[in-house]
Order: C-alpha cells, then sequence, then structure tokens
C-alpha cells in the first residue's frame, strides 16, 4: 500500500479464529497475510494451522480436506499431513516423497482465541500471550463479538490508543483524556483518564490499554462499570486488515441491569469505531507528524512500533 512506508506485514501474534470456531475434527479456510491457510483442530482436540495448498498437485486442504488419525486429509488424492506439516501416508504409494511437506505456523490458543505468529524472517516466536483472570470466571459475562472489515494497516489502528485529541473531535468525549504511555519490550501499557456522559450525568473513569505488538491489545475500562474488551486485529491481504472486539464485563448484582449496561457500552464502542474506519480507510501516514501539546504521547508509540519489522525484530525484544 503506497498510503504507508512501512511493511504490510508486522510481526508478531495475530488472531486467526477463536476457539468456538473449530470444534474437534473441524477444517476450515483461512486467508491472512496474503497466504491461503488450513486451520484444523484434531479429535483430541489440538489445533493446528498449515499453509493451505497440498504440494502434490496443489489442492487446498481447507475446501473438502478431513481430520483423520491427527492428521488432515488432502480431498484430491488422500494424502494426510500431521500438524508438523509432514506428509505421513501416500495411500497408494509404497513411498512418502521426502519433499512432501507444507509449512506449519507457531500456534497459542490462549483467552478463547486462536492466534498465529508471525515473523518475516521465519523467527519463532519471542513472546507469549499471557491468560486473562476474567475470561471463564463466573463473575464475568461470556463473551460478546463483533467483527469488521477495514481498509488500513495495523500500525494506523493501534495509534488511536494514544491519540488524545480524537476522542473529543471525533468522538465527542466531554473532555480530552489525558493519556501517559510506558513501554517494556514487546508491550506497550497506555493509561488515559475519561469523562463519560451519562443518564445520571458526567462520570469519571479510567481507560487501561496493554498492547502485545499489533496484532492483539486488551482494554480495561473502568468508571460505570467494569469492562474488558479483547482486541485482535490481523492484516488479510495488501489491502485490508480482520478487526475482531470481544467484550466482557463484570456482572452487576442485577442481570438485567447488566444486560442493559453492557449493551449500551457495546454500542458506544462500536459507535466510535464506526466514525474512525472512514478515517483510516482515506488517510495516509505523516512522517514526522506535526505533533503539538495535547496529541497524547504519540513519540513514545512510534519508536515503539520499530522493532516490529524486519527480519531482525525478534532481537528487539
Amino acid at each position: 500500500m503506497s498510503r504507508f512506508p512501512f511493511p504490510r506485514y508486522p510481526n508478531g501474534w495475530f488472531q486467526i479464529a477463536y476457539s468456538e470456531d473449530v470444534k474437534p475434527g473441524g477444517v476450515a479456510p483461512l486467508k491472512y497475510f496474503g497466504r491461503d491457510l488450513v486451520l484444523f483442530r484434531t479429535e483430541a482436540g489440538k489445533v493446528h494451522v498449515l499453509d493451505a495448498h497440498c504440494p502434490h498437485m496443489g489442492a487446498h486442504l481447507g475446501h473438502g480436506g478431513v481430520v483423520k488419525d491427527d492428521c488432515i486429509r488432502c480431498p484430491f488424492h488422500a494424502w494426510k499431513f500431521d500438524g508438523a506439516g509432514t506428509c505421513v501416508e501416500v495411500p497408494y504409494a509404497p513411498r512418502v516423497p521426502p519433499k512432501a511437506r507444507i509449512r506449519p505456523w507457531h500456534l497459542h490458543e490462549v483467552n478463547g482465541l486462536v492466534m498465529v505468529w508471525h515473523h518475516a524472517g521465519g523467527a519463532a516466536p519471542a513472546w507469549d500471550i499471557p491468560a486473562l483472570p476474567e475470561v471463564g470466571n463466573p463473575d464475568w459475562t461470556p463473551y460478546e463479538l463483533r467483527r469488521w472489515k477495514v481498509r488500513t494497516h495495523n500500525q494506523e489502528m493501534a495509534e488511536n490508543a494514544v491519540d488524545s485529541a480524537h476522542f473529543h473531535y471525533v468522538h465527542g468525549t466531554v473532555e480530552m483524556p489525558k493519556s501517559t504511555a510506558n513501554v517494556k519490550g514487546h508491550i506497550l501499557h497506555v493509561v488515559s483518564d475519561t469523562v463519560m456522559r451519562t443518564p445520571m450525568g458526567k462520570v469519571r473513569g479510567q481507560v487501561e490499554s496493554t498492547s502485545y505488538g499489533f496484532g492483539y491489545s486488551i482494554t480495561r475500562f473502568g468508571g460505570i462499570v467494569d469492562t474488558l474488551l479483547i482486541a485482535g486485529v490481523t492484516p488479510i491481504d495488501d489491502e485490508f486488515v480482520d478487526v475482531r472486539f470481544a467484550f466482557s464485563m463484570k456482572k452487576l448484582p442485577d442481570k438485567d441491569a447488566t444486560s442493559t449496561v453492557y449493551g449500551a457500552f457495546i454500542g458506544e464502542i462500536e459507535r466510535q469505531l464506526g466514525q474512525d474506519i472512514p478515517i483510516w480507510e482515506n488517510k495516509v501516514y505523516v512522517n514526522p507528524p506535526l505533533v503539538v501539546e495535547g496529541d497524547g504521547p504519540i513519540g513514545i508509540f512510534r519508536r515503539w512500533t520499530k522493532q516490529f519489522y524486519g527480519e531482525a525484530a525478534d532481537s528487539a525484544v
């Protein structure tokens, strides 16, 4: 994309599915990072991701492939590949060709998300995604899911977390939040004090976001009610990213009140994202930006981003 001077596909962990999307024995075709992929779960529950096409004669394993004996079987000639991408059986031949392999992807299943590791130089994962105490906790609601396809880049979306001024002028917040940011290797931590307008008047709160690279972030909202937002943003191709939001809220004593407040909060986040999308899809990247007092810690953010590009990115954390 000529709008952006950095590589289209940054390094890091990226969401490709929710755990519930693929049941034992399930197979799903995917497309991310400009590549066709196949996701499958063995009958024992283990999830695997491979490049999609069989090296024999090019069939897509995600369209008609089936799980058998903890492997995925090609729909064309029934060659079987294990989770490491090794062909373990050609049913009509006495020998398996040594070159019969498919590229496997490093995978991590955590917090109900299926994540893959992308690295331009093929390096192994440089960090982990931690489990969250809220997920599966009976005091918190099950996930409420939302999804968008947006014509932009991961970095452009991530920068909004430190862009204090846009919250007032794009989203109409009562005041411009005051944001502070700090970096620890691959982690960017941002805290913003906010003022929210409610039917009961103004309520002060806090928004705390933690980004683990460009593909995965968690945001905790405090004030009216404690809410968790898990965001996954994954490049699809040279133009678009796949955006997934998973919301969970700490339950209120009254079930109906929980549902009402929860619905209103999610609706507000959807409204704000809808305001951001036309800006993201039509803006260009300005470097260096003409930052002024009140813009937020954009400089800290942009220095943090540099580690996620190129073959040396794994040594930057």
